[in-house]
């Protein structure tokens, strides 16, 4: 069974659902439809507000389940959270609150050669079991595993619309102005974003971008997150946090260039990236703030000793990974909250970042740099960064790239940056 496939077939037009897949991982898949229960939360507390109300609902849950189940089996919450505390007000993120997780009516997981389906269903004191079972029925008997994921069919006649929301020479205005608060000593590092608008002729297909772009990027976080108005999908290359048991694992993930289809080209280009010292500083700036956030729940943490590559279809990054050993048990969700924003999307240190992007990017980030991903009830979970996505709303895409700004930035060379990040989303949604 393809858990994707089975649950874009499925869904209604008022359902909530939520796909995640790396297929590179042993074909590891997760995806739920309908919504059981939902959590939301804003502000500087979210993370913990999420943490607690997930928590008192599984904590008296009754089950029927084997007892070897994988990860992301049995009641599993879905979703994710907004870059900034109360981000998400813009009027496209108008269904993706600041923190919202959701465990779906039905989720399936598939692990290697298994694939298991989970029901969940909300009881309360003045619940009608005759209404909590049909509810349960109705929404199995509609369970389709037939349909195959639909193909990308650009519009015969029409052509869409692209353009950006601050003219590019805006975005470099910033880089350079950033560069400036650097050299005063004001901050290290900060990451500055911009927006892409496409207008397309007919309305955007989640589906089908859901499935070219695990075709394209099966080492990636593929996921798809949609409510009845719109969907959030990408196919993000960074690990915010995995959570297995006592375990800990993340990776630093900053430092960037392009690909070429000339293999000794492109292996070039990764030499000149693993010994760029303005890339490798950018990544230092990363993986010594994710160890130091580790560092203070944990036992022992332990990172490479030096950055190596991981390249996807068209960008090729300096990556290091994290392990840690937890001192006690924290849920993947609380995890996410300690790692949130890392420098690879923030800035360092954060406090001091936070505002300048605030003050020169202009736009609401809304989930775009945030966190999202699962958690079962095991509390064992994924979460990536929402990087190399889109907000889809009927006809009109939102797509948004970024790159880390450094002392040694140059403005012209950033804005291309956020061109190559762009091109993972925007040739498939503009074709």
């Amino acid at each position: 069974m393809d858990p994707s496939a089975a649950v874009f077939g499925s869904r209604l037009a008022t359902d909530s659902w939520f796909c995640w897949e790396q297929p590179d991982r042993d074909g590891f898949a997760l995806a739920g439809v309908g919504s059981a229960h939902e959590v939301v939360s804003r502000g500087p507390g979210r993370f913990d507000d999420v943490v607690s109300a997930c928590a008192e609902v599984s904590r008296d849950r009754r089950a029927v389940e084997p007892p070897d189940l994988p990860a992301g089996a049995g009641p599993v919450w879905v979703g994710g959270f907004a870059f900034s505390p109360h981000g998400g007000g813009a009027a496209q993120w108008s269904s993706f609150p600041p923190a919202r997780m959701v465990l779906p009516e039905l989720s399936l997981v598939r692990a290697g050669e298994r694939t298991l389906l989970t029901v969940a269903a909300l009881v309360t004191p003045e619940s009608s079991p005759d209404v909590v079972i049909g509810r349960v029925r109705a929404r199995l008997a509609s369970l389709r595993d037939d349909p195959p994921l639909p193909l990308l069919d650009p519009h015969p006649t029409g052509e869409t619309q692209i353009r950006s929301v601050r003219p590019p020479g805006s975005f470099e205005h910033a880089v350079a102005r950033a560069v400036e608060r650097i050299g005063a000593a004001e901050l290290e590092k900060v990451v500055l974003a911009r927006e892409v608008v496409l207008d397309a002729p007919a309305a955007h297909d989640p589906a089908a971008l859901h499935g070219a772009l695990r075709e394209l990027f099966p080492s990636c976080f593929c996921f798809c997150c949609g409510t009845p108005e719109a969907a959030f999908i990408g196919a993000s290359p960074e690990l915010l946090v995995r959570r297995s048991g006592a375990v800990a694992a993340t990776v630093a993930l900053a430092g960037s260039t392009r690909r070429s289809a000339d293999p000794s080209v492109d292996n070039h280009l990764g030499e000149q990236l693993l010994h760029s010292a303005k890339d490798r500083h950018e990544h230092e700036v990363v993986a010594r703030r994710i160890k130091r956030n580790l560092e203070a729940h944990s036992v022992w943490v332990e990172a490479a000793p030096e950055p190596g590559l991981v390249r996807v279809a068209n960008i090729q990054h300096l990556a290091t990974p994290i392990h840690a050993q937890l001192t006690e048990p924290r849920s993947a969700l609380e995890l996410a909250g300690l790692l949130h924003p890392t420098p690879a999307v923030g800035g360092e240190p954060c406090d001091a970042a936070l505002p300048v992007i605030d003050e020169l990017e202009g736009m609401d980030r809304g989930w775009y740099a945030g966190a999202v991903g699962w958690m079962d009830a095991a509390e064992d979970g994924e979460l990536c960064v929402g990087l190399r996505s889109a907000l889809l709303r009927d006809r009109t895409a939102h797509l948004y790239a970024g790159g880390g700004i450094v002392a040694d930035s140059d403005p012209a060379a950033e804005l291309a940056e956020t061109e190559v990040k762009l091109e993972a989303v925007l040739p498939l949604l503009s074709g």
